[in-house]
């Protein structure tokens, strides 16, 4: 079904693979004639060229990036542009969609959703923007209808933000990223890897775009395979797939951890684009007569069966055949997964959802920018047309990720099949996917065609002994186990005609509706600011030491940005550092805010030139013990601050907030072994958060007291080796490291963070 290659490989006229090695030079003379280095080859993936076009400095190593189009939505942009405002922002410099599909329903904390679009708006018409309101469509189907270019490049502050099977490499980021776009500023990567996912055969019926992405994640999140990579669409498999199954697939490649994706494109993305009015948008792409990869992930679609992701992870795969066939060991399985994810907080079991040996689901979501496209709810109405999904606790609901994909099911008749089963049809919204709607009762089972199903993620709250699960599958199974009442049936098990309607697009909707004030900036309209909308907080340089405090300490292998900083209800916060900050690991280590507040006083009182030792007599000892090695350790030079260690943090959302409001906190540092991607690691930098790595083993523990002399001058002199000292009665010496920093980077750490780096 999916095989990786062990090495890197050469693509030969987009179809033949030939893997590097001893024998690849000769192969390669005898088909074209000559030698290909591999330098060279590598130049002729489509990723190269579209970096190239974008890149803004001298080499191609150090890619300084300037991107054509940004998007957001309503949990991110009310920070991104506070922040901008901050740093000096006139008007949107390139197209900025703001769409409100997170907040839409405006349920929690009075007026303050609504006040934050109405933020939006009134941003869009006074920097010159795009306002999409409420219901009207997701973020990444409102990109994909209106803003895909062939060839062009994204950047969303959504970690979703995937347009590659349009020809759009596209990039989600935290929102300091934006920021720097809008301040015409670039954004800084090195030239990541370009792997090749390989395509060959068709998948049979019943199989869809979720059951080949989770085959995908599947084989290459554990390993690290295309981690911060580009996935690169390539093979013959790819024309079997339409333009909607190609996207269904391609929003997915975030749970890979890789950095972008590209697809090579052809006459059914053409059609796409000729659909929604836009054929200038269309052209070509292919990688070159011989292009080099990195690795190369090999994808038999004839062979993907339907499959389904387990809690807590999309890389948790089986199949449902597997599954079937081996129930209550893989439910064995899920429970040791919990007692890890869950800190054995709460009795977590799905034994007791096995019924007559068969898996029964208590409910079942087809939403969001993965689950809400045409073909696939026209897939399960053709799979449930007359059925029932009969009235016990199973439930269905259904949301279309735009107003023109729900008014065209309206026109074909797709939308009353559905309703006619009992199942419930909504509008644009991407609740579902972070907890924030169709949150299911406690010690239920969810099954979605969403993008992730990370503890907690569903709505619970495991402090409040709340718990409930999610299983990621493709609409068609789902669809498949709702005309089978709820119990767990794969799609290919149905007989079905699959009618595979035509779809056309009613421009008129969004032309009535949404707000293009794109180059039409007026600085005279007063932007609109509710009650819950802050500034965020002043934040202080670097200081030539730190003394920090560990405040947090995780052994998880993998920390979600859903564990760092809460999704659902938390979301209405966003717009208010101080109040979100109150959630900061409120799931999973819930005195986290109480220790860190702690820390903070003792340095806000620093800052006002009082000594640590006056004020903190329990840290008495720990700056003597300091200043026997160090006598030049003062208050004056030293700062105070929290820092967290986790194993592997930041797998999942793009959300700043999971770095910000440890910042608003106090927070100076993480310390990890790896970060799970890099727009978590760009996050904390933004941030002023020094990113430390450390790669020895240390059991360290709360309260532990961290010393780092020098960190200035460490910075400043480019060192990647931090001495770092656990303090007691005596000092033990750590080395942290930086990692690779960009000068404008270290400028952000020396600065305190991006707004103070933008007011130099």
């Amino acid at each position: 079904m999916v095989k990786l290659y062990e090495g890197g490989a050469y693509l030969v006229d987009g179809a033949k693979i030939i893997e590097d090695g001893p024998e690849q030079e000769k192969i390669l003379q005898s088909m074209k004639g000559q030698a290909v280095s591999k330098e060279e080859a590598a130049k002729n993936t489509m990723a190269y060229h579209i970096l190239k076009a974008h890149n803004t400095s001298d080499s191609m190593d150090k890619l300084q990036i300037k991107f054509d189009k940004l998007t957001s939505h309503d949990i991110t942009f009310v920070g991104i542009i506070q922040t901008a405002r901050a740093s000096g922002l006139e008007k949107f410099p390139i197209p900025y969609v703001l769409t409100n599909c997170h907040n839409s329903l405006c349920a929690v904390g009075g007026t303050i959703n609504e006040d934050d679009h109405m933020f939006g708006l009134s941003c869009a018409k006074r920097y010159g923007g795009v306002y999409v309101p409420p219901h009207q469509a997701v973020i990444h189907q409102y990109a994909r209808e209106m803003l895909a270019e062939c060839g062009a490049m994204i950047l969303g502050s959504d970690s979703h933000t995937r347009y590659g099977a349009l020809g759009t490499m596209a990039v989600g980021e935290g929102g300091g990223e934006l920021v720097k776009q809008l301040l015409s500023q670039t954004y800084d990567v090195n030239m990541p890897g370009v792997v090749a996912i390989y395509l060959d055969g068709k998948p049979e019926d019943g199989v869809g775009p979720q059951d080949v992405a989770l085959a995908i994640i599947g084989a290459v999140f554990g390993n690290g395979y295309v981690k911060n990579k580009v996935m690169e669409f390539v093979g013959p498999g790819v024309e079997h797939l339409s333009a909607d199954y190609r996207i269904g697939i391609d929003v997915m490649t975030t749970e890979t951890t890789c950095l972008s994706s590209i697809w090579k494109t052809d006459d059914k993305v053409k059609e796409f684009y000729d659909i929604h009015g836009r054929g200038e948008a269309y052209k070509e792409l292919n990688p070159g007569e011989v292009a080099y990869y990195d690795g190369v992930v090999y994808v038999d679609l004839s062979k993907v069966k339907p499959m389904i992701a387990m809690p807590f992870h999309p890389s948790n795969t089986y199949t449902i055949e597997e599954l079937n066939a081996n129930l209550m060991d893989i439910l064995e399985d899920c429970e040791k997964r919990a007692l890890v994810s869950l800190d054995g907080k709460v009795d977590f079991t799905l034994k007791d959802k096995v019924r007559d040996g068969r898996l029964y689901v208590d409910q079942g979501i087809i939403a969001g920018c993965a689950g809400g496209g045409f073909e696939n709810i026209c897939a399960a109405a053709d799979i449930l047309k007359g059925a029932s999904i009969g009235a016990d606790e199973f439930t269905l609901s259904v949301y279309p990720a735009s107003t023109p994909i729900y008014m065209e099911l309206a026109k074909n008749g797709r939308l009353a099949d559905l309703m006619a089963t009992g199942a419930i049809v909504k509008t644009a919204f991407c609740g579902p996917c972070f907890g924030a709607g169709d949150t299911p009762a406690n010690n239920a089972f969810s099954i979605r065609h969403s993008t992730r199903n990370f503890p907690n993620r569903e709505g619970s709250k495991v402090q409040n002994g709340q718990i409930s699960s999610v299983a990621l599958m493709d609409a068609r199974s789902i669809a498949a186990t709702a005309a089978n009442k709820g119990y767990l049936t794969a799609a290919t098990d149905m007989d079905v005609k699959y009618t595979n309607p035509k779809y056309y697009f009613d421009k008129t909707i969004y032309e009535n509706r949404i707000y293009n004030g794109v180059g039409k900036a007026d600085p005279s309209v007063e932007i609109k600011f509710g009650p819950n909308i802050k500034d965020w907080p002043s934040m202080v340089a670097l200081t030539d030491n730190l003394l920090l405090k560990v405040a947090s300490v995780i052994h998880d292998p993998v920390t979600t940005t859903d564990e760092l900083i809460p999704s659902g209800e938390t979301s209405s916060y966003r717009s208010n550092p101080l109040g979100l900050a109150e959630f900061t690991l409120s799931r999973k280590d819930p005195e986290y805010v109480g220790r860190a507040k702690a820390i903070q006083v003792i340095e806000k009182e620093r800052e006002q030139d009082k000594c640590i030792c006056d004020m903190a007599p329990d840290w008495k000892p720990i700056m003597k013990t300091i200043k026997a090695k160090f006598p030049e350790v003062h208050h004056t030079n030293t700062g105070v601050g929290s820092t967290i260690f986790a194993v592997k943090p930041g797998d999942g959302s793009a959300r700043e907030q999971a770095a910000s409001c440890q910042k608003v906190l106090g927070g100076w540092a993480n310390i990890a072994k790896e970060y799970a991607t890099k727009r978590y690691r760009s996050n904390l930098i933004n941030w002023g958060m020094l990113p430390f790595l450390m790669p020895e083993d240390y059991d360290f523990e709360i309260d532990d007291y961290i010393f780092i002399p020098d960190i200035v001058k460490a910075i400043k002199e480019k060192n990647d080796d931090i001495k770092a000292y656990v303090v007691n009665k005596e000092m033990k010496e750590l080395t942290f490291h930086l990692g690779d920093l960009t000068d404008d980077e270290r400028e952000i750490i020396l600065k305190g963070c991006l707004i103070n780096y933008n007011r130099r």
